[in-house]
């Protein structure tokens, strides 16, 4: 039974993989931080259904202290999701978010290096692409990104190409776009649309509504990470775990609209420094390295989180 420390386990994607590794028999500690970025009730919510879990151990610590991580013995492989999140708020903190990023992803490498943990797999971003209109976008794309968040991102995907090489780290970067689903952070814009469409407030709309997303629902990625896991034919890889399907914003507000029964008011606002217009991943690395095969349309996981927000949001 294979040991794996997961960082950041208690947020959303950490904790549908959480699920997901615990039904296949891995033995998983969670290290979560509980940052104040969002509630602490929901992050409570997402992992109370594995404590007393004999294969489960939830230690509260931050992967910038090396203490924290220590408490963690005999593992086998490091799932690495943890970041100070979002673009936004990176443009006002952009020290914060290459201490956190940047330093934590440093502190867990080391931690790697020192006990020969030989399989470590990022959780990246499709924000490193920054302003490019070669679309879809492929792996070896010239990175121009355009806000702190990304930056730290790129700066990790380096910092474990280095790591790879030197010491023998297998170190897989997955570039994640646009996760949704059951859980989702209540910062990210399909969790704000329900919210203010269901309780009829205004939902801001950045730009003129055509920027689009390439929207790809937690249990696509959950199956993308997991096999990541388990791949050894090359040491370092950078891997998109997309949808290969964009939709524009205005595309979404009406699926969003059609669940809920009800219009958006939508309150226009201009577009914000550090968002990309346009996101749309490339997936066939993914598929012939991982046998990455997304399954799940934007209704379905649209409809998958309408049920999660229904049951759940009250708590929060």
């Amino acid at each position: 039974m294979k040991h794996i420390l997961l960082t950041g386990g208690a947020g959303f994607i950490g904790s549908n993989l959480t699920a997901s590794l615990l039904h296949d028999n891995y033995t998983v500690s969670c290290l979560d931080n509980f940052d104040s970025f969002y509630s602490r009730k929901q992050k409570q919510v997402n992992v109370d259904p594995f404590i007393g879990n004999e294969h489960y151990n939830l230690i509260e610590g931050d992967i910038c202290r090396k203490a924290d991580i220590e408490q963690i013995k005999d593992v086998d492989i490091i799932i690495h999701l943890a970041a100070k999140a979002g673009v936004r708020p990176s443009i006002m903190d952009p020290a914060t978010y290459q201490e956190v990023n940047s330093g934590g992803t440093q502190t867990l490498l080391e931690y790697a290096r020192e006990r020969s943990i030989k399989q470590f797999v990022f959780a990246s971003s499709s924000s490193v692409y920054g302003i490019n209109d070669n679309v879809p976008w492929r792996e070896d794309e010239k990175l121009l990104p355009i806000s702190p968040y990304a930056s730290t991102k790129l700066s990790c995907e380096m910092m474990g190409h280095v790591y790879s090489h030197l010491y023998g780290i297998r170190f897989l970067a997955l570039r994640f776009f646009t996760v949704y689903g059951p859980g989702q952070r209540p910062d990210l814009a399909i969790y704000k649309f329900f919210k203010s469409i269901i309780n009829d407030q205004p939902i801001p709309v950045f730009g003129d509504g055509s920027t689009s997303r390439d929207y790809t629902f937690v249990q696509d990625t959950v199956q993308g990470i997991k096999a990541a896991v388990n791949y050894k034919n090359s040491i370092f890889e950078i891997i998109n775990l997309g949808n290969h399907r964009t939709v524009n914003l205005l595309e979404l507000i009406n699926s969003i609209e059609e669940i809920v029964g009800k219009k958006a008011v939508i309150n226009w606002q201009p577009d914000q420094p550090g968002d990309v217009r346009h996101t749309y991943a490339d997936i066939s690395k993914a598929k012939n390295l991982l046998n990455y095969k997304p399954t799940t349309d934007l209704k379905t996981g649209l409809l998958a989180f309408y049920e999660w927000y229904k049951t759940n949001s009250k708590q929060f």
